[in-house]
């Protein structure tokens, strides 16, 4: 087995046995081999000896988008993109992210920690359960990020060489184009509801708002701040038994800091909506509205905690204090934009698709409002009541 081809449920055991270090951790025969891949771009195999205990996780890049087939052809480079990430990450956030067991750059594949117990943050935000730590912990998942692989915790030098090595335009490309460009045209990867159809192009005919995500789309496309992690969403974090981890790196590249905030704070505004249609429990919905509060304190903790041991001490306290101002008005746009991407663009979640269908429409042009005030009014909107603000009201006039 010494060339490309996409694994089966079949080929995982061969695959592992020209993998002895790996085959170790799972030495029995016949292994149980299971594809849990839900999303669009990759393979994900779950291999144990024992259905009931924990194994390895294999993620193999496919060279085409799943639901295209060779229609829409892909880099597999992405899973180089995610071990690396993965690599650089678990030096100073290995309890954010899956103990990482290494690549084969043959196949494309990930090797990584099996998360029995765990499931992904979405499914359990769609049910009802409370996660109280999830928020803070990737608040400051994301400050460790910024901190250690930027200009404060490295040298430039050792910076440039490592974003030389991200750069990921393939992956970018699809951010560029799913979240900041087609959904504002009409374009043949979008959809939505049918009564959607008015809210959906008075969003596209607003010169505002559209402006607002070009000067989005500019900052995203030239500003190399850290190795982001590229699509921190509620679908890229699991959860459970007081753990929180984030996978999926894949989109990781040199860029803007915010943007893994905006990603996590526009989740949370869907998870929002979707409570008040189901009129879920107080506590719950407490919950919900506590994740953009909490992993922003969260993030802004950790950065002062670590600002002492920056590299250059040039960055005064008042440069920081005006970076994370910027960070904060930049991540709500980007909440918005991603938040519209997910009602009218390529990808929807399952926090309205599994709506009554009676809802649906509702919910979604709920979420478009939410967005578009965040879209221009972020420059008023200071602080995180302020911006919470928005999304509760929005609500209650659904």
């Amino acid at each position: 087995m010494t060339t490309y081809r996409p694994l089966t449920t079949d080929t995982v055991e061969a695959w592992l046995d020209d993998h002895p270090t790996l085959r170790a951790a799972v030495p029995g025969s016949p292994l149980h081999v299971r594809e849990v891949g839900d999303g669009n771009l990759n393979l994900v195999f779950i291999v144990r000896d024992d259905p009931a205990h924990a194994g390895l996780v294999l993620k193999q890049s496919l060279p085409w988008v799943r639901v295209f087939g060779e229609g829409w052809p892909l880099t597999v480079e992405r899973a180089r993109h995610e071990a690396d990430a993965y690599a650089a990450y678990q030096a100073f956030a290995g309890d954010v992210i899956p103990a990482y067991h290494g690549f084969d750059p043959t196949w494309y594949v990930i090797a990584m920690e099996d998360l029995a117990g765990l499931r992904v943050w979405r499914g359990a935000l769609n049910d009802g359960e409370v996660h109280a730590g999830a928020a803070g912990a990737l608040g400051r998942f994301v400050a460790r990020l910024a901190f250690h692989t930027s200009v404060f915790g490295m040298k430039p030098e050792a910076l440039k060489r490592q974003a030389a090595l991200a750069t990921n335009p393939e992956l970018c490309r699809i951010t560029e184009d799913l979240v900041f460009s087609e959904p504002y045209t009409v374009h043949e990867h979008n959809w939505h509801h049918p009564g959607m159809d008015r809210v959906v192009a008075g969003l596209r005919a607003d010169v505002a708002v559209r402006t607002e995500v070009a000067a989005l789309k500019h900052h995203f496309m030239t500003t190399a701040e850290a190795l982001i992690h590229g699509d921190l969403h509620t679908g890229s974090v699991m959860v459970g038994g007081g753990r929180t981890v984030a996978i999926d790196p894949e989109f990781a590249f040199y860029g803007p800091v915010a943007y893994d905030l905006g990603a996590l704070w526009a989740n949370a505004a869907i998870a929002a909506v979707r409570a008040a249609v189901l009129d879920r429990p107080a506590d719950f919905r407490a919950h919900v509205a506590d994740i953009l509060p909490v992993s922003w304190a969260a993030f802004t903790g950790e950065l002062w905690q670590r600002w002492p041991g920056r590299v250059d001490p040039f960055l005064t306290d008042a440069f920081l204090e005006r970076w994370l101002a910027s960070v904060w008005g930049d991540a709500l746009g980007y909440a918005a934009a991603k938040a519209v991407r997910r009602m009218i663009g390529f990808a929807h979640v399952t926090d309205i698709e599994t709506l009554e269908e009676s809802a649906r429409t509702v919910a979604a042009a709920t979420v478009v409002r939410i967005a578009r005030r965040l879209l221009l009014e972020r420059d008023g909107l200071g602080d995180p009541k302020a911006a919470w603000s928005v999304v509760t009201e929005e609500i209650a006039r659904s």
